[in-house]
Order: structure tokens, then C-alpha cells, then sequence
């Protein structure tokens, strides 16, 4: 069986520690894509955090998917088509607020293509601004202003207190959330059964193409699910222990070029 598609996690997989994509990366995607081979961006960013970096890979020339909020987003980069999308329960947000009141955790969600935030704030508050290059927005009462259909909570704080409400918040939505770190101090919240693999399951039967040619990178716990469902699965020298133990390969690190390598082992 060959390799004809790819799914890439962003940040600590693609780019490297200074947020970059190198230029070896780049030119083997791009070749890799002329080759016939697809390419689909597996975030659990904004999309508006991924457009840049689809733009680079020329995603849009070659047919390349942009697979955003862990899977809770699905868009045809070429068209802008939005594939598919899944909404958040709005309904659970005040019992969510409830739970982590007190903790010193920011609450966060997106509007259109500004990030949304509760009041409270720490040292990892504006972090996902920072990375994805977004406006956000403070607001006073988080509920009342959330009147609108979302794909996902995330919560950002100290890693020992995101671990804590990890946890507590798994425990009680479990059957109606999936709760799960994509860094040790962001903890995302999205309806139960979406996520990269999950989504990756369905999307690939309307490509064409089988899990047997997927090959998926990822380096943190949001990227278990894709890494597991994949022919390939893929973790970076840099990724977390967990993800190590279930992938086929353990790649050289985000500041290595791992992905270009894998690239031009499995794809060139």
C-alpha cells in the first residue's frame, strides 16, 4: 500500500519551536503535492490560524484540506467550502463556567475571527492570540455573550491546574464532551466524538482515499486519535511520551525537519 495523503498537526509538528515552517518542509510538501499526493492541515487552530500557512503550502492549487478545531471545522482549501463542522452544546457552557470558577483558568471560545475571553486572566491567556495572529475581545459575562453557535471551549492555565480540571471536567461530560490537552496549558473542550481521527474517518472515504494511505504527524494528545486511525502514525521526537507509545514512527523533532523527512521517505 502507498502513502497519498497526509495529515499535519501544526504547532510542534510542522512548525518548529519559533513557529516557522523551513524551507525543506515547504519544498517537500510542494513536491510531494505535485506528485499527486494530497495534503490536509489537522489543527485544533481557528482556521484563520491555518489560511497563512495553506497559503505557503499552496494547499488551495493542490486540492488541500483544512481540517480546523480539532475536526470541528472541515474546508475545501481550493474552494473555501466548509466540508462539514460540528457545534458546540451551548447549553453545558454555564455548568462549564461554573465548574472552573475559581480556578484561574481562562475561558475561551471564538466569534467569527475573533478570539473570545472571560475575564480572568494568567500567564498563558494570550497565547493562542499570539499564535494564530487573532484579535480577541474581553468580555464581562462569557455566558450571556455567547449567544451564538461555536465548535469549541478551550481553557488556558497553569499546566498542574489544566491536569486537575482535566480531570474533574472529563468525569462529568463524559458521553457528552471530549476533554483533552493540546499543550500542557490549553485544555480544549469539544463535542464527544469529534476529533482529528474521528473526523479523518469520515473525510477520507469522500476524498477517495483509504486509512491504510494516510500518514498522520502530530506531537500532543490531541493528535492521538489521527495518529492511532492512520496506516502511518507519526509522533515528533519533541511530542509528548503518551503519543510516542501509539505511533508506528517516532520522528526527528519539529527543529530537525521531521516532517520534511517523512515526507521525502514515505511520499518523494
Amino acid at each position: 500500500m502507498s502513502y497519498d495523503i497526509i495529515a499535519l498537526d501544526i504547532d510542534g509538528t510542522l512548525t518548529n519551536s519559533k513557529k516557522e515552517i523551513t524551507q525543506r518542509t515547504v519544498k517537500s510538501l510542494i513536491e510531494a503535492q505535485q506528485l499527486g499526493k494530497r495534503v490536509i492541515l489537522a489543527s485544533g487552530r481557528h482556521d484563520c490560524g491555518m489560511r497563512s500557512i495553506a497559503r505557503t503550502l499552496k494547499l488551495a492549487e493542490y486540492n488541500g484540506v483544512i481540517l480546523s478545531f480539532n475536526g470541528g471545522r472541515i474546508i475545501n482549501a481550493a474552494t473555501n467550502e466548509i466540508i462539514s463542522q460540528t457545534f458546540f452544546p451551548r447549553k453545558y457552557i454555564a455548568s462549564i463556567l461554573d465548574i472552573i470558577s475559581g480556578s484561574g483558568l481562562t475561558a475561551i471560545t471564538y466569534e467569527n475571527d475573533t478570539i473570545i475571553m472571560d475575564n480572568t486572566v494568567n500567564e498563558y491567556t494570550y497565547i493562542e492570540a499570539e499564535i494564530v495572529g487573532m484579535e480577541y475581545k474581553h468580555v464581562d459575562d462569557f455566558l450571556s455573550y455567547v449567544n451564538f453557535d461555536i465548535n469549541k471551549m478551550l481553557l488556558a492555565g497553569d499546566p498542574d491546574i489544566v491536569d486537575e480540571y482535566e480531570e474533574i471536567l472529563s468525569e462529568r461530560f463524559k458521553g457528552y464532551f471530549d476533554v483533552f490537552k493540546s499543550c500542557p496549558f490549553f485544555l480544549e473542550i469539544m463535542p464527544f466524538g469529534v476529533n482529528k481521527g474521528a473526523s479523518l474517518s469520515k473525510l477520507l472515504p469522500k476524498l477517495g482515499y483509504s486509512r491504510e494511505q494516510l500518514i498522520a504527524c502530530g506531537d500532543s494528545y490531541n493528535d492521538m486519535t489521527m495518529i492511532g486511525f492512520a496506516g502511518l502514525g507519526v509522533c515528533m521526537k519533541n511530542g509528548e511520551k503518551d503519543v510516542k507509545k501509539i505511533a508506528d514512527v517516532v520522528a526527528d523533532s519539529c527543529d530537525d525537519d521531521g516532517v520534511a523527512k517523512i515526507v521525502e521517505k514515505y511520499l518523494l
